[in-house]
């Protein structure tokens, strides 16, 4: 069992020792001897493990729920430390025998994985620029006028120096300051020396000036040509000559010195506001103490000694805009004025009091990265994005925090079919909906929230109206840090069940995530498809529910890189669901019409008579969707009828749909109308076209006209329908009534069964 002892000397000038054990992994506890470079304390845990502390005779550590628990036992001045989930600084205050407040240990949580160093300054970074890019898109008075106010609450400053500091702390940023210490913008200047005069090769009009009037002069010999001809007795011993030399005493250079010591100033000010506030052993504090000694290194180099203060700022001039090193730090400090003005609320949940939740972070970072993808396939509302920005009292707000429902909306314009989406984060799928009236959208078992859902319907229709019609898709995602390969996801495909039992008893169930993924596109309805997103490095193609793209499941390796993040993959996945939305003769959209005309009817009728199956073992038709033509005859007719196993109706009968697909056909006439049992099965593919001469060769026995349309019949005479009887009038109450009363017309076999006598 490893184990570290720590100790501090308390308020009262007394040791106080924190001793740690590692209850499972002697590796889960260490000490880094470079944590202050990174910002963290030295005394080091991980996420997910646990462990037990003793800390020095009646002193005792501050409990923290869920995390710091204290022994219950008498006489035992130690409990039980676990960190779950949480990644950062631990903040564990000590109090003395008498409940006095005497000191604080700081203990780091590492998270599991070794590089969430790079990818937590990475997503941080990366949102910074994307939060800059809306902020400069944006338009209000506000942006422009707006003074960041840098003495107001401490955590709102720390949040605004973690965005700057993601930066002017980054690679790219150190980088170019080393380009253009290394290889400056230099130019040439005039400067004046003095030059002893018998060094002169050449005497221009200034240096005939000075020799007759310069100072410290010494005589001329008497042969000396200037004394014999000009007259002149003694010339100055030196004069002042002009020559040229390069400088980096430019206007480009005063300006990168001016940035850096505009950042410089805001990271002292950070310190000295967090120091004032008795914060100096937060991670905000060495950092902006690390960040500002970085930063007096770099203005002490000899280059910016030769610099000196910019009148004016050239932010025209080509140099600043286009050459390599330049161009970044112009951009910085651009960046700078901009992310000094940002408040982001969110950001409590990724580094307030010291914590680093990198899991919250990734999922922030997703939403930018999908609002990218998303921008690229769909028109976004510019609209929308401006609303991701507000004014606050104390500056600017990025609306984006986990929990609230942050909605964007866009279209997608195309000669086959134009269509509307809305991209939310957080959107609540409540369990309140009465199907169909829900136009909020529900759940029909338990709320449910995933991280992103995008919806995408028909032009045409407001989002309301699409729920209301069954023509609206949701597709989900959800984030998922910890995940550390597709098999954490999905697993094996057949796996052995015992075992997945003992692994969800012991909570080290794998497929959760998985079976999230199913509640999503199970419970919510008019989900098309959810899906995990995870900073791995294998993606599979989604899983298929039918044959095709939707409805399915599946996950998405999107990870925090410079290089190849994986987006693309997930890009050709939605532009594939935006393929199969043009197409209108889709499974899927089959699918979603008879959901609405199924579920639409709230009437719930019931079938129970025997129904013939099909023979050749496919699948039959429920009632609903099953035609039966109810047609009159005539007595005479009906002989011809029986002989043959045809009916026939006039030829300017409207033939509807029912008609046209008809499976059965109940005859009547006048004087059994109200107690009908003739009941026919229509044979062949539908009605045919005879013409006179086909009807005459069976001896039709009335006046014939040109032509007919006539189905074949077979009698049905044992098994289903045997001694039924019909009430053909009630049938008939929801025809029209101007009609005549031997045109045929059609019912669902449901209907017909409904007013069975």
């Amino acid at each position: 069992m490893g184990s570290l002892d720590y100790t501090i000397i308390d308020t009262n000038g007394i040791p106080v020792t924190l001793s740690l054990y590692a209850e499972f992994s002697e590796e889960s506890l260490s000490f880094a001897i470079d944590a202050s470079d990174h910002g963290e304390a030295s005394f080091q845990l991980i996420e997910g493990f646990s462990y037990e502390y003793v800390i020095t005779d009646k002193y005792r550590l501050d409990e923290l729920s869920g995390i710091v628990k204290r022994s219950k036992r008498d006489n035992y001045w130690g409990g039980r430390i676990t960190p779950g989930i949480y990644v950062g600084t631990l903040s564990l205050d000590v109090f003395d025998p008498a409940g006095n407040k005497t000191g604080t240990f700081y203990l780091e949580v590492k998270s599991i994985k070794s590089t969430y160093r790079d990818e937590y300054r990475f997503m941080l970074e990366n949102i910074t620029d994307y939060c800059t890019d809306l902020l400069m898109q944006h338009t209000s008075p506000a942006v422009q006028n707006f003074t960041p106010d840098f003495s107001s609450d401490p955590d709102t400053i720390y949040q605004r120096f973690a965005f700057i500091k993601s930066i002017i702390d980054s690679p790219e940023f150190n980088e170019a300051v080393h380009k253009i210490i290394s290889d400056p913008v230099t130019s040439w200047s005039d400067t004046d020396e003095k030059v002893d005069i018998r060094k002169l090769k050449r005497l221009g009009s200034a240096g005939l000036r000075q020799i007759a009037s310069g100072q410290n002069r010494i005589k001329l010999p008497d042969n000396h040509y200037l004394k014999k001809v000009c007259s002149i007795n003694d010339i100055p011993a030196k004069i002042s000559v002009s020559r040229k030399i390069e400088t980096v005493d430019t206007p480009e250079n005063r300006f990168v010195k001016h940035a850096l010591e505009v950042f410089l100033s805001f990271c002292s000010t950070v310190r000295y506001l967090l120091e004032n506030a008795k914060r100096e052993k937060t991670r905000s504090f060495s950092e902006a103490v690390s960040l500002e000694e970085n930063l007096s290194q770099i203005l002490n180099h000899d280059l910016f000694r030769q610099i000196s203060i910019p009148s004016t700022l050239p932010l025209n001039s080509p140099v600043l805009q286009r050459k390599e090193g330049y161009r970044e730090v112009l951009r910085a400090w651009l960046l700078f004025d901009l992310a000094a003005k940002l408040v982001w609320k969110g950001g409590d949940d990724v580094y307030s009091a010291g914590k680093r939740d990198i899991a919250q972070l990734y999922e922030y970072w997703l939403f930018f990265k999908l609002l990218k993808i998303l921008k690229e396939v769909f028109d976004i509302e510019p609209d929308s994005i401006d609303k991701l920005i507000e004014t606050t009292n104390d500056g600017l707000g990025l609306k984006l925090k986990s929990g609230e429902y942050t909605p964007l909306k866009g279209v997608y314009k195309n000669q086959v079919r134009n269509l509307r989406i809305k991209f939310c984060y957080n959107r609540t799928f409540r369990a309140d909906g009465e199907y169909p009236g829900d136009p909020k959208g529900s759940s029909w078992s338990r709320s449910m929230r995933p991280d992103y859902t995008l919806s995408i319907w028909p032009e045409g229709y407001t989002s309301k109206e699409a729920e209301l019609n069954e023509i609206i898709t949701h597709v989900h995602f959800d984030a998922k840090y910890r995940v550390e390969n597709l098999n954490d996801i999905l697993g094996d495909k057949n796996p052995d069940l015992d075992e997945e039992k003992i692994e969800n008893r012991s909570g080290t169930y794998k497929r959760a995530d998985l079976l999230k993924m199913h509640a999503y596109k199970d419970a919510i309805r008019r989900t098309g498809g959810a899906y995990v997103l995870y900073p791995g490095n294998t993606n599979t193609d989604p899983m298929k529910g039918f044959h095709e793209i939707i409805p399915g499941l599946g996950a998405f390796a999107i990870r925090p890189s410079r290089g190849d993040d994986g987006s693309e993959a997930l890009k050709k996945f939605i532009v594939k669901i935006v393929e199969h939305f043009l197409n209108r003769a889709s499974q899927h959209e089959r699918m979603t019409y008879y959901t609405y005309e199924i579920h639409g009817d709230k009437n719930n009728s019931d079938v129970k008579e025997p129904v013939s199956e099909n023979p050749i073992k496919t699948r039959t038709k429920p009632p609903a969707d099953i035609p039966v033509i109810i047609g009159y005859y005539k007595k005479d007719q009906y002989n011809w009828i029986v002989k043959n196993n045809v009916y026939n109706v006039r030829i300017d009968t409207i033939i509807t749909t029912g008609m046209a697909g008809a499976r059965y056909l109940l005859l009547y006439n006048t004087e059994t109308e109200s107690a009908a049992g003739d009941i026919w099965e229509i044979k062949g593919e539908g009605p045919e076209l005879w013409d006179r001469e086909q009807m005459m060769e069976l001896d039709y026995p009335h006046q014939v006209r040109e032509a007919y349309i006539v189905y074949r019949i077979n009698k049905c005479i044992n098994g289903e329908f045997k001694d039924y009887l019909w009430d053909v009038a009630e049938l008939k109450k929801g025809k029209n009534k101007n009609e005549e009363y031997y045109r045929p017309f059609s019912v669902s076999l449901l209907e017909l069964m409904n007013v069975k006598m």
